[in-house]
């Protein structure tokens, strides 16, 4: 008999293995197959099955030593030159690759994943003509994989229902395929359906544990929904099956940032700099975060490095110029509109990068007193990116028509005293650029109080009330079924929401997203001990501002004067509302008031959140925190009053807005004639 050292693996003991492999068992599998290589290094199929297994778990190095050394005690068996190949291509290695998937074929010319993966590593090699015959080998063994390069193909080429259609077909016969579980949760991802396209992810990465692409866009998919905690996990997960995947340490850097994992997030884009130091979207990405951390020379120094290897990028210039306390110089000026001359003449220009060129154009000659040519500038701008949205102001009114019938006093009193009893929460709402983030950056000065960021989870709390209702009742009128525990546990779904942006612990947190100004009634339900702080600014100033900002995402309403003037109407409108059903339960402070008359409205907004007087509140401009808002740097300065009726520069082009405003301007008269 021979000794134990020397003895194959049994049948059962390989099956085991390959089950535990299918189960999604790996770190089982790897156990099992090492113990068998140890018994006897010769064993070839354990050998090789060890190699695979390793591969599937990310172990590339060693995965790729035992495949070769099967490769060696069998020269003859295509399954480990296979796997060598694949992981080749996966470890971009393509000119290797084709060498080892080229033996693969040779030796078992039905290996259906050796021919994809040739194809794949001849594609890359730029060998269009060769790659295609490996690709149409590779289909005659598996008709499936033929489906999903329709499928594929179709998708690329913009037929998404086409594409959808196949893709489900193929998942009809075998739900486990996990590439057409990725690509149809792309598609559903590029249209909008981000719960959806998280399904399908999950999917792929419980039938393919080590599926790194599907973790990646899983991430992304969670990203979207601002579930920030579980896409960190998902982006993590890739980067422990690759550490050095270029797009896995970016995508991760820019979840960590909104999550308050600010230094994270630096370190992160550095990671990827080490890798790709000629990543534009990472010195980017770079530069806005060292600019929420109040690092401006650094972050100027990664923006000038993204301008420089890629000139044409107008988010950039934009980025610098949205500094607001920096000024862009005369060659900026030249470059920018060499730039855009170019982009003109290009019938495949990148409508973004012309906005956002406009927009920093605007911006520098603002900066330099010329008005007429940065309204140019602006106008062109704000025409093109209200071209790209979607806003519809009748759709604003008449959802703030329902509100205001919903919310009325009775439904007020009914329910008054319900919710969530947490005083933790303070609201700053309002319309953005009206002083939210001076009364932020004013309170998480405060020791008790942390910044945090605009938080979407006020309104993903209203809209979940939609989810699963057949008889179409939405939000607001879906509130009209809550009872008594209901509202308490809204309330502790917002607060959970929101914990992973509070990193330090404090007692109050702020949420300044100003658009939560129609739901004062909801937070009156949920949270009725939360602070509530309306944060306004002469109404002229205020639209001027917002027509001068081009924003990240969101405030679509911002890039034509009448639907801003017509939002301004409609804010006024809410606010008087809530005043008149909740007399006290918002305070609003008026931006020329705080910064003409200081430390009196200081004091004001502290009593209000029932604060006591902290030092630290007037000296704000001092306070070392992350600000995740246009203001970012100009809150960094003690007040001014230069800002107080800017809008007088472009005071001729400004008619059709002043008409639409007519209605509410006599109730802000008193700060007509503060002396900017």
């Amino acid at each position: 008999m021979a000794p134990m050292s020397q003895q194959f693996a049994t049948k059962s003991t390989l099956f085991e293995a390959i089950e535990l492999i299918n189960s999604g068992q790996i770190s089982e599998a790897e156990t099992l197959c090492r113990a068998a290589v140890k018994r006897n290094p010769q064993d070839v199929n354990m050998t090789a099955l060890l190699g695979a297994t390793l591969f599937k778990a990310g172990k590339n190095a060693e995965a790729e030593d035992f495949l070769r050394v099967s490769i060696q005690l069998a020269p003859n068996f295509a399954k480990p030159w296979s796997d060598l190949g694949q992981l080749l291509v996966d470890t971009r290695r393509p000119k290797d690759a084709v060498e080892i998937l080229e033996k693969a074929v040779e030796l078992n010319p039905e290996e259906g994943d050796a021919w994809f993966n040739l194809g794949k590593a001849r594609a890359i090699l730029g060998m269009g003509k060769a790659a295609d015959e490996a690709f149409e080998k590779s289909f005659e063994f598996n008709p499936e994989r033929k489906a999903l390069a329709l499928a594929a193909e179709h998708q690329q080429a913009g037929r998404a229902e086409e594409a959808e259609r196949i893709y489900r077909d193929i998942l009809r016969n075998n739900p486990e395929n996990v590439d057409a579980l990725r690509l149809l949760g792309t598609l559903t991802m590029g249209r909008g359906r981000f719960r959806e396209a998280e399904n399908l992810f999950r999917r792929a990465v419980s039938y393919a544990l080590d599926y790194v692409e599907a973790h990646l866009d899983l991430g992304g998919a969670l990203k979207e929904q601002h579930k920030l905690s579980e896409a960190i996990d998902s982006l993590e997960r890739a980067l422990e099956l690759e550490p050095d995947n270029v797009q896995a340490n970016y995508m991760l850097a820019s979840v960590l940032a909104p999550a308050a994992r600010t230094e994270d997030a630096v370190a992160a884009y550095r990671k990827v700099l080490s890798l790709r130091p000629s990543y534009p979207g990472a010195w980017l990405g770079l530069g806005h975060t060292l600019k929420t951390v109040g690092q401006q020379t650094e972050a100027i120094e990664a923006y000038r490095e993204c301008i420089r290897l890629k000139p044409s990028s107008g988010e950039t210039y934009w980025s610098l110029a949205n500094l607001k306390t920096y000024k862009l110089g005369d060659a900026d000026i030249a470059d920018m509109q060499a730039q855009l001359e170019r982009q003109e003449l290009d019938e495949d220009f990148n409508v973004q990068s012309r906005v956002n060129f406009q927009f920093a154009l605007a911006k520098a000659w603002e900066d330099r007193g010329d008005f007429d040519r940065a309204w140019t500038y602006y106008k062109d701008g704000n025409q093109t990116q209200r071209m790209e949205e979607n806003y519809d102001p009748v759709r604003t009114e008449t959802l703030n028509d329902e509100i205001i019938r919903v919310f009325d006093r009775e439904f007020l009193h009914k329910h008054e005293g319900a919710g969530h009893a947490s005083r933790e929460p303070i609201f700053i709402i309002g319309l953005p650029r009206s002083g939210s983030t001076l009364l932020e950056q004013i309170l998480a000065s405060h020791s008790m109080v942390e910044g945090t960021a605009e938080l979407p989870y006020l309104g993903m709390v209203a809209t979940s009330l939609n989810h699963n209702r057949a008889d179409g009742v939405l939000y607001p009128r879906a509130v009209h079924d809550l009872e008594g525990k209901q509202f308490t546990r809204l309330g502790q779904d917002y607060l959970d929401l929101a914990e992973i942006h509070r990193s330090e612990g404090k007692p109050r947190f702020i949420d300044k997203m100003p658009n939560n100004f129609p739901s004062v009634g909801l937070i009156h339900l949920v949270l009725p001990n939360a602070k509530i702080i309306d944060a306004r600014r002469y109404p002229m100033d205020s639209c001027l501002s917002c027509y001068r900002q081009l924003f990240a995402r969101g405030q679509s309403f911002t890039y034509d004067l009448t639907d801003i003037g017509e939002y301004f109407l409609q804010y006024q409108r809410m606010m008087d509302h809530w005043h008149e059903l909740l007399p006290g339960r918002c305070l609003t402070v008026q931006y020329e008031d705080m910064v003409s008359d200081f430390d009196t409205q200081v004091r004001r907004l502290l009593e209000y959140c029932e604060l006591p007087w902290e030092e630290n509140c007037a000296r704000f401009y001092e306070t070392d925190r992350p600000v995740r808002t246009a203001s970012s740097e100009q809150v960094r300065q003690p007040v001014h009053t230069r800002s107080i009726h800017f809008w007088r520069n472009y005071a001729k082009q400004l008619g059709e807005l002043k008409e639409v405003l007519e209605p509410v301007l006599a109730d802000y008269s008193r700060y007509e004639h503060i002396n900017s």
